[in-house]
């Protein structure tokens, strides 16, 4: 009797630690990591239960505390964001294929934003000689981006800046430049910048004015000259004497 008493006593804890103590949480991630997202976007849902292998459970997806995606045999469920409504609170549980066994993960929240547009900005539009101007790209209310920088002048077409993906670039060449953004894969892109046109100041335009000045106190010095050599030959002519 007492064996008896001991053996469902142990099956019994046994069982105790194999439904609840031994095991942890069901944990949803996602994939990119990140809060914020845009419409054209791809999040990838991962649900891991953290017990036994993972065909041995039935996956769920509920959204703001509905079913979003039925239960399947699938753990990672991919999402292209269509529109702003696909904002929320997510969840996954699973349900354990050889009994009711159900097991719920934390929440992930997700804020989804329109297409968003790059802005450019420069700390001058005037290239000095033998100098340069830096260009910065930026992108509203997320991160994990890369930069794509494009130029084109009044006589030649547009060309994308190769090798140049960071968010600040230098250039020492006027013309009309833009930026985008991207990330993720497939690679998304946000709307193009506005144009900004950065102009080089030439080097016949930094010598004008000394130049002018040089010029003009020679043409001064010679016009005084001959002002002096008119006066004397005057006075030469009247038979006076000329003197400073």
């Amino acid at each position: 009797m007492g064996a008896t008493l001991l053996c469902e006593l142990g099956l019994f804890l046994l069982c105790i630690l194999l439904c609840t103590g031994n095991t942890q949480d069901a944990v949803l991630t996602i994939e990119p990591s990140s809060s914020s997202f845009f419409i054209g976007e791809f999040i990838t849902f991962k649900c891991d239960m953290n017990e036994g292998e993972d065909t041995d459970w039935y996956y769920e997806i509920k959204k703001d505390g509905r079913e979003f995606v039925a239960y399947n045999t699938d753990k990672d469920y991919r999402l292209e964001i269509i529109s702003t409504r696909d904002s929320g609170e997510y969840q996954c549980s699973g349900s354990w294929v050889r009994s009711h066994h159900i097991k719920n993960s934390n929440t992930v929240s997700i804020t989804v934003l329109d297409k968003p547009r790059a802005t450019l900005t420069a700390g001058t539009t005037i290239i000095p000689v033998g100098g340069s101007v830096t260009l910065t790209c930026s992108v509203q209310s997320s991160d994990g981006w890369k930069y794509e920088w494009f130029t084109q002048t009044q006589t030649t077409s547009e060309i994308q800046i190769r090798d140049q993906q960071n968010r600040d670039i230098r250039v020492s060449q006027g013309g009309i430049y833009s930026c985008r953004g991207t990330r993720g894969n497939p690679v998304y892109y946000t709307d193009r910048s506005d144009d900004v046109t950065i102009e080089k100041t030439s080097q016949s335009r930094t010598e004008t004015f000394p130049t002018l000045l040089i010029t003009g106190l020679l043409c001064g010095i010679l016009l005084i000259l001959l002002l002096l050599l008119l006066l004397c030959y005057i006075k030469l002519l009247k038979g006076e004497t000329f003197s400073f």
